[in-house]
């Protein structure tokens, strides 16, 4: 099975690029990223002693440079891809690498994550562009598609590792330094990957410009409603179990591993749906399933036992993951209505910076309505802010074809 694997890789790709050192990085970045985020909610909350609205702000910070790539890249505009995938690779691995080493203040762990997410949002875009242009003609997709679950599977490899240092060493906060240093050495060894990436790639210019066209206005206050609601959940779900649950780094990497696989098995069946049914359908229905989740979150622990409230809102988690894979179908919609491939790039590059407009905004003041109003005005915004998805999805005409 695996010599057949690397076989569909290697048809995948030309065989001049050098697609394998690629390859490897992707990995390496998957299972440095793992590590840290299985870990870095609870060493934010039990060695940084951040509050909820602490949260918000470092959270702010993180998605700050995916708000500012459009301008980075603008600046960094006679940069190749290969150099702009360097560049990245080299400050995350500094900000990996200061957050293992320095002391744990707000203000230094807050700035370490700066650093660390400035680099993975540089690389980040780039890998979409290098798979493009390593692979061969017509194989854009499943480029795509296998560098994405290269990905996938080093994360998942990541919250296993969490999930094994913590049962075989300690179940204290003495690992968490460790395993940010471990994570910033295999986030270097990826970028020595990176540098046998000689080639001079042209950057996509649709991502270094905002696209704006009236007939994608519908797609873009979708993403505005889709980012604020997904960063509740992204930023605040897991810090909930942390602060309030008392969850352990051990088990919020087992949630992250079980979330990932759950997502893993769910994606191909929610794309056949968006298919079968319409994008129009599955976008109304994911949100109006998302106030479901959200009243279960923000009300469990009003309803059930503690230790059973807790296991709800895992599940809700989890599912909460699994329906936001249904956010493919507004990609599916503006290709529905678009005139070129090239029109869908941009619209859709837009439509992510957008989305990190309002996430930055929504994590700066979602712990200040956590921490002043309570958990659950933090996840009834969450619930409006799906039905208002659901609302503004319903006003969408479908073509009949």
């Amino acid at each position: 099975m695996s010599n057949f694997k690397l076989k569909t890789i290697d048809k995948t790709f030309r065989p001049e690029a050098k697609f394998k050192a690629f390859l490897l990085a992707v990995i390496s970045f998957g299972l440095a990223y793992g590590l840290y985020k299985g870990v870095i909610d609870n060493y934010l909350a039990e060695v940084a002693a951040m509050t909820q609205f602490d949260r918000g702000v470092s959270e702010f910070f993180r998605e700050l440079p995916g708000a500012l790539m459009i301008f980075i890249l603008a600046l960094l505009y006679n940069f190749s891809a290969e150099k702009f995938f360097k560049t990245g690779t080299f400050i995350a691995v500094l900000g990996m690498g200061m957050l293992a080493l320095a002391p744990a203040s707000k203000v230094l762990v807050t700035l370490c994550i700066f650093i660390y997410s400035l680099g993975e949002h540089m690389q980040l875009g780039m890998r979409s562009t290098l798979s493009l242009v390593y692979a061969r003609e017509n194989k854009g997709g499943a480029a795509l598609g296998v560098q994405t679950a290269i990905y996938e599977i080093g994360t998942l490899a990541g919250y296993l590792g969490v999930i094994i240092l913590f049962w075989l060493l300690s179940k204290g906060t003495g690992l968490f330094k460790p395993i940010f240093l471990l994570a910033a050495c295999i986030y270097g060894l990826g970028f020595l990957f990176s540098l046998k990436l000689t080639s001079s790639t042209q950057t996509d210019k649709a991502r270094s410009r905002f696209y704006f066209r009236k007939k994608y206005f519908k797609y873009y206050m979708l993403e505005l409603f889709y980012g604020a609601r997904k960063q509740i959940f992204f930023t605040f779900g897991p810090y909930v179990l942390v602060l309030f649950y008392k969850a352990s780094a051990m088990t919020i990497s087992l949630l992250f591993a079980v979330s990932a696989i759950s997502c893993f098995i769910a994606s191909p069946f929610i794309g056949r749906i968006i298919d079968k049914l319409g994008y129009k359908i599955v976008m109304i229905s994911d949100t109006l399933i998302l106030v479901i989740v959200c009243f279960f979150y923000g009300f469990a622990h009003h309803l059930f036992a503690f230790n059973i409230a807790f296991i709800i809102c895992c599940l809700n988690y989890i599912l909460d993951s699994v329906i936001s894979l249904a956010s493919m179908a507004a990609n599916v919609y503006v290709q529905d209505i678009s005139d070129t491939n090239d029109e869908v790039r941009a619209t859709i590059s837009t439509g992510l910076s957008i989305n990190h407009v309002i996430s930055i905004l929504i994590a700066l003041f979602g712990g200040w309505i956590w921490q002043v109003l309570g958990i659950e005005t933090l996840f009834i915004l969450s619930a409006i802010l799906g039905l208002f998805n659901s609302a503004y999805a319903a006003t969408i005409k479908v073509k009949n074809k």
